[in-house]
């Protein structure tokens, strides 16, 4: 399958079960690709191979509030891979001090950077979150989570952790809301 192909079968899905709008453009991401920002245009000739890694990003509108997925798995296997388990766990634990803590946006960056480091990878901050809502959020804010200067609120605002193993050029994306 390729990233063209995963992105159709996306729609396919959503046409399925009525989802008829979406707040961002769905990302189907493999191998090499994993590494690329959400803006960065992907390989159309990559196609996914067992063993790789492939990473999903959407966001329907539904029933006019914002919906957001994001994840990492491994193509044809169900054992667990370091680099998603990694990125799982720097999701786990910077949420975990936002909520203890109460960690700004700029604070959660540092934490979760650090936590990245000791991990052996590479945190990609222009995939940091940003606020989701009632459809279009923007009108609320348009600030990227890891600039906020204050602590973000409770069920409004998406963490995004996205870690590059750059000696093996692949990446692995979470993401959930700050609840």
């Amino acid at each position: 399958m390729s990233e063209p192909d995963g992105q159709s079968l996306i729609r396919q899905i959503f046409s399925k079960y009525g989802v008829q709008k979406c707040w961002h453009p769905s990302k189907f991401r493999i191998g090499p690709d994993t590494t690329k920002s959400f803006r960065e245009l992907p390989k159309i000739d990559l196609t996914t191979s067992a063993g790789d890694l492939c990473f999903i990003d959407i966001g329907p509108v539904i029933d006019g509030h914002e919906a957001d997925f994001g994840q990492t798995i491994v193509v044809g296997s169900k054992r667990p891979h370091p680099l998603i388990q990694a990125c799982e766990k720097v999701f786990q634990k910077t949420a975990g001090a936002w909520k203890s803590e109460k960690l700004t946006g700029q604070d959660l960056f540092e934490f979760a950077n650090t936590e990245a480091k000791t991990r052996g990878y590479q945190l990609n901050p222009s995939m940091a979150g940003h606020r989701l809502g009632d459809f279009p959020h923007h009108l609320f804010s348009k600030e990227k989570l890891f600039r906020w200067e204050f602590s973000p609120s409770p069920n409004l605002w998406i963490l995004e952790i996205h870690l590059v193993d750059a000696a093996n050029v692949r990446g692995a994306f979470f993401e959930d809301l700050l609840s």
